[in-house]
């Protein structure tokens, strides 16, 4: 086992760290860890009720509703989309660029290259 600067232990031999004054820096990234790995059952929750709501949007257009209140249920479906995307993305910049950063190097400007491309994404919707 390596101890990582960060005071992790790693298996010995992984790969995929930089090194950073002789130490290896072994982050959750690394490991396969996701920023949002600690709210995946919230997510999860919440992306079923959006899917909830995008199933009231076709029931509503099957049953002849009015454009107007589809309209409305559509706005609320987007912005429950939009309200998941910012959280996630608040969560990778907090733990994905976050470990860039500990590494340093070119994988910061690659996930800060990264992130700005998503954001640009979500700015389009």
């Amino acid at each position: 086992m390596t101890t990582t600067e960060a005071g992790a232990t790693a298996p010995s031999g992984e790969t995929g760290a930089a090194e950073a004054g002789g130490a290896e820096i072994v982050t959750d990234h690394d490991r396969g860890i996701h920023g949002y790995h600690k709210q995946k059952d919230e997510h999860l929750k919440r992306l079923r009720r959006i899917e909830g709501q995008v199933r009231g949007l076709q029931r509503m257009v099957d049953e002849d509703v009015y454009c107007i209140d589809i309209l409305t249920q559509v706005s609320a479906s987007t912005k429950a989309l939009q309200s998941f995307a910012l959280q996630l993305l608040e969560e990778h910049l907090r733990h994905c660029v976050a470990d860039a950063a500990v590494k340093g190097g070119a994988e910061v400007d690659a996930k800060v290259e990264e992130a700005t491309k998503a954001i640009a994404r979500l700015l389009r919707t």
